[in-house]
């Protein structure tokens, strides 16, 4: 995948991880824009939307999982992949991190190498959007992955990029059965987040953002997760 021209938004108020995680993104190939403060992120991503944010939990002047989940209502950037990064390493803090449409999460103190690996994988992801015709599924659920769109009785629905991909994969196969395991390797292949839930919250969002269409998705107690009429 080309990373150059991919704009990379760190959040971070620690001078020495923002100079540091720049620092190794901007070998990779990326372009890259540090603040502090989430003020001046707003005002920036006003004028100009990034491929990608690294949002750290606590910061001075907001809390980074109310930043989280105000970027993901937003339609201009809900789709923009978010890496939650922080000193927190609690199971129910990356869980809710999770809920609130993050698309992946890394706890200090961490590699920078594994962190700009979640950066490719969590790019790689978003714009792997299949270029197939449209989807209409009870015919409620309408599914237009070239648009990037998702309607359920002609009223858009706005998803993450990762449950947009889940939507996509259990679409391509209605009624095939998908593990979690297939599913974590379809969304992050060799380099998946490790969270047993993982799956679980984002078939959980995805669930209530579809309402009625929602009731396609369902569970198979200890396997996964299948798309049926």
């Amino acid at each position: 995948m080309l990373v150059m021209n991919r704009l990379i938004v760190i959040v971070d108020d620690e001078p020495d991880i923002r100079e540091l995680v720049s620092h190794h993104l901007k070998k990779s190939g990326f372009r890259v824009k540090e603040f502090g403060d989430v003020a001046k992120m707003y005002k920036f991503i006003n004028n100009e939307t990034p491929d990608l944010i690294i949002l750290d939990l606590m910061l001075p002047d907001s809390n980074g999982l109310d930043v989280c989940k105000k970027l993901k209502m937003e339609e201009k950037t809900s789709s923009i992949p978010i890496i939650m990064l922080t000193a927190k390493d609690e199971e129910t803090d990356k869980v809710l991190g999770l809920e609130l449409g993050a698309d992946d999460y890394v706890t200090k103190p961490f590699s920078v190498k594994e962190l700009v690996a979640r950066v490719r994988v969590a790019l790689r992801k978003s714009s792997r959007i299949q270029d197939t015709d449209i989807i209409v599924v009870g015919g409620i659920l309408r599914i237009d992955s070239k648009k990037y769109e998702v309607l359920v009785k002609d009223k858009e629905i706005t998803l993450t990029t990762t449950e947009f991909r889940i939507l996509q994969l259990l679409t391509s196969k209605k009624g095939w059965v998908f593990s979690r395991e297939q599913i974590l390797d379809y969304l992050w292949g060799n380099e998946k987040a490790i969270l047993d839930r993982t799956v679980d919250v984002h078939i959980k969002n995805l669930r209530e953002k579809l309402g009625k269409a929602g009731n396609f998705i369902k569970n198979i107690r200890g396997v996964g997760y299948k798309l049926e009429e």
